[in-house]
């Protein structure tokens, strides 16, 4: 984790890597801050994924930055915060570390196969299963400098729950 007196997590991935169920186990579980980064998308971003076309990097700028501005009002108040965000490019997750590189990430990473047909499964998100290819082609790796793990996705969301709190020494 950071060093800063207050931690952020930021459970990154494809859609239906399981951001939203692990986000809510660890809330439940910490007792920390939580949203949902689909809750700062402007209604023109939700449509156009909902439509089927992937956003753009000017799409999104505004979208992270309010993010960001969420974890900043989290920081200012003192609360440790966790929320989901794909976070699929470096730049993406460069905004939402912050100044101070107060974000740890999270990312739920798993096969292609696994997650199409968990999103095949989900009902009522707005996402369909069809940009997920997009997400993949899009995805960036976390890079070694970057504050962050990646947790394999094939256990429960409870193991995966475990082993986020145990490698981040969370209680």
């Amino acid at each position: 984790m950071t060093k800063n007196a207050t931690n952020h997590l930021v459970l990154m991935g494809v859609a239906g890597s399981g951001k939203t169920t692990v986000a809510q186990l660890l809330v439940h579980r910490l007792g920390w801050s939580y949203a949902e980064a689909d809750e700062f998308h402007p209604k023109a971003n939700i449509d156009k994924m909902a439509g089927g076309t992937p956003l753009t990097d000017e799409d999104r700028w505004p979208w992270l930055r309010a993010i960001r501005a969420w974890l900043d009002a989290a920081e200012a108040a003192g609360r440790n915060a966790v929320i989901t965000c794909s976070a699929l490019k470096r730049s993406y997750r460069d905004v939402l570390a912050g100044p101070n590189h107060d974000a740890t990430f999270v990312h739920l990473a798993g096969s292609a196969e696994l997650i199409a047909e968990r999103l095949s499964r989900r009902q009522g998100h707005f996402m369909p299963a069809s940009l997920l290819p997009s997400q993949f082609e899009t995805l960036e790796d976390l890079g070694a400098d970057e504050n962050g793990i990646v947790v394999d996705i094939s256990g429960t969301p409870e193991e995966i729950a475990d082993e986020i709190m145990e490698r981040l020494h969370l209680r």
